[in-house]
């Protein structure tokens, strides 16, 4: 493989100061080089040279990545996958080169895609040495990372026309950027700069441009002259208004800027129909700003909002938006306003008409007025492929029924529904029993205990439980610790009512991790049988003004923080306390009437111990000199110490 190198190849890299590094480093640039000779796309290759363009130590945004190389002309489909897009080919890049270790440090967003990335200094050296050993000309006349306006003023004339990238770090004049006519990239993010030169529009070629959080307050009109611009970034920048042209920009994939406050939403989008990422639209009544809009936007993906729906006239003229044939849209969000100027109620009218495809992952309706949701909510097929349902704020709900086929039959309208979240739903009285796969279930302001009844019927996946402000719930519902084996978050919250979690939990939550109860007034014990949750690593207890006991008398082996926060009748600690050799910290505040903590050999993994008003505690620890890893040590309101 190194014999195909040219000679001028040879000549950079014999120069390179890579050499210089010591034998370990030297073994892993190898391993790296070795695997860059085995990527078989020139494509790929270059596509990997091209991110030394970012300084080391950068995170690397994925989809603004493959936007520059797309931008660079490096991601056209083959001939024998000609169905792909770029952006298709961009992510197939950068997986293999995730794969191939070149890149590290990945972030995920909620859905487990991948969001971002960092290279290893190694993998960038290598980048930089490809990208100038694969070209006569530097890397750096082609592309130019953090330039400042001086050193664009030194370009020699000659490699004007060879420049392809420009990052700038400083204000530029209008009058020089005509010059690099033959620019495919300009990025001015976050660069102090009121306005974009008028002389933008003169960059023909320009294929990808990024103004985001810059003082821009107004966009210039010859920006509709970017004919071949395929990607604009407008992040953290609210101009006081979109200029008409933006509708000419026929070529452009991907277009971002944040939702402002009273913002005029840009006109005409929809002659944009090259367009693959728009994240919201407001609907206005104007020309040019209505729901149908959205219709020619056929190669939508992602995520995509839609504000001020009470501008829409009915389900006809919602049913423009076509919804139901894009298929490539995962996360849809449908949102009126408060504050209707109309005293027509047609939100269910025009519900029905927003029908988006069945393949949808998480749908959002949020301040919608209507008495009963339309058809095709109630049908299976939508809801075959969500995982993410919430419901919040629907104050006038009070029953949510199974879906039933026959009069002694139901059916799982939700077999793939993982996260659950029903807030606020003050009058709801009931809900369906039939959730396969629910993972996250969390039931937030209810004035009554048998929504989560009923949900816990047949459950038996739970990892996350979260119980907040219900009323009449004296405890959680029979069963529900036994059957989910794999629960591993409990919270419970400002339940006035709850006196008691369980009668025990022998044999219980095998998996649970951490365990949380707080402004629980009534609640006198914990269950017994603590001692038997082997995963727990967090036990806080807060506002459990009514504790008496926790019954811990073995120790918790996995204990890593225990927090106790004003429980006034809770007299003594529990005594398996200095059994949990894992304890890093330990919290014990505004508890009246404890007297001693029982340590008296120490805990040799405690880091941290704050004791605070605490009235009767006459004496700190025995033990605590034993404490041999303790670094915080906070001691304040304790009048009898």
């Amino acid at each position: 493989m190194m014999r195909s190198k040219k000679s001028d190849e040879w000549q950079s890299i014999q120069e390179s100061s890579i050499w210089d590094l010591h034998e370990e480093e030297e073994i892993i640039f190898s391993v790296l080089k070795l695997s860059f000779d085995e990527l078989k796309s020139s494509s790929l290759k270059q596509c990997f040279a091209y991110c030394s363009m970012f300084i080391k130590d950068f995170t690397i945004e994925k989809d603004c990545l493959i936007e520059l190389w797309m931008a660079q002309g490096l991601l056209h489909p083959s001939p024998n996958s000609s169905s792909l897009d770029m952006e298709d080919v961009g992510n197939k890049y950068f997986n293999i080169l995730l794969a191939n270790s070149f890149f590290q440090d990945v972030r995920k967003d909620g859905n487990n895609v991948i969001t971002h990335c960092k290279m290893h200094d190694l993998v960038h050296d290598l980048a930089e040495l490809v990208s100038k050993s694969r070209s006569k000309d530097s890397n750096e006349d082609r592309h130019m990372p953090q330039i400042s306006t001086s050193t664009l003023h030194g370009i020699p004339k000659g490699n004007i026309h060879k420049l392809r990238s420009m990052f700038l770090k400083g204000e530029v004049s209008g009058n020089i950027l005509p010059r690099f006519k033959g620019l495919r990239v300009l990025q001015f993010q976050g660069v102090c700069i009121d306005e974009l030169p008028i002389s933008i529009g003169k960059l023909k070629h320009l294929r990808y441009l990024d103004i985001s959080a810059t003082t821009i307050n107004k966009l210039p009109q010859s920006i509709g002259k970017l004919y071949n611009l395929q990607t604009l970034r407008m992040h953290d920048l609210y101009p006081e208004e979109f200029p008409k042209e933006l509708q000419n920009l026929i070529n452009l994939r991907h277009i971002y800027f944040d939702k402002g406050y009273e913002m005029k939403y840009p006109v005409g989008m929809g002659r944009l129909n090259n367009l693959q990422s728009l994240s919201f639209c407001i609907v206005g009544k104007e020309r040019g700003r209505g729901i149908e809009e959205l219709g020619g936007l056929k190669h939508l993906k992602g995520e995509l909002s839609i504000y001020d729906l009470e501008h829409v006239r009915d389900g006809e003229e919602a049913n423009k938006a076509k919804l139901a044939q894009k298929t490539n849209i995962r996360r849809l969000r449908f949102e009126w306003r408060w504050d209707k100027s109309s005293a027509i109620n047609n939100d269910m009218d025009v519900l029905e008409g927003l029908e988006p495809h069945s393949g949808l992952e998480i749908l959002e309706i949020c301040k919608f007025s209507g008495d009963t949701f339309p058809p095709w909510m109630m049908c299976r097929d939508l809801f075959s492929s969500l995982k993410i349902l919430r419901i919040d704020y629907a104050k006038n709900l009070i029953e949510w029924t199974e879906a039933a086929v026959l009069p002694t039959e139901t059916m799982v309208v939700f077999p793939r529904l993982e996260e659950l979240l029903l807030r606020n739903c003050d009058q709801l009285k009931s809900a369906p029993t039939h959730f396969p796969c629910l993972k996250k279930l969390e039931i937030d302001s209810m004035n009554s205990g048998m929504p989560i009844a009923n949900i816990n019927t047949q459950l038996t996946t739970l990892t996350h439980l979260t119980i907040k402000k219900i009323r009449g719930l004296a405890s959680l519902p029979e069963g529900m610790l036994k059957n989910n084996k794999s629960l591993s978050y409990l919270e419970i919250e400002n339940c006035p009512e709850f006196t008691c979690i369980a009668a025990d939990v022998f044999g219980c939550c095998p998996s649970l991790e951490s365990l949380h109860i707080s402004s629980c007034p009534n609640l006198r014990t914990l269950p017994d049988g603590l001692h038997t949750l082997l995963s727990l690593k967090e036990l806080i207890i807060m506002g459990c003004e009514s504790l008496e006991c926790i019954p811990v008398t073995h120790g918790l082996a996995s204990l890593c923080e225990f927090t106790i926060f004003h429980c006034h009748e809770l007299s003594v600690l529990p005594e398996g306390l200095e059994c949990c050799t894992s304890l890093q910290m330990l919290t014990i505040s505004f508890c009246s009437k404890i007297t001693s903590i029982p340590i008296t050999h120490g805990l040799p993994s405690l880091r941290q111990l704050q004791i605070s008003n605490c009235d009767k505690l006459s004496s700190l620890p025995r033990g605590l000199q034993h404490c041999t890893s303790l670094q915080h040590l906070s001691i304040n309101s304790c009048q009898n110490l």
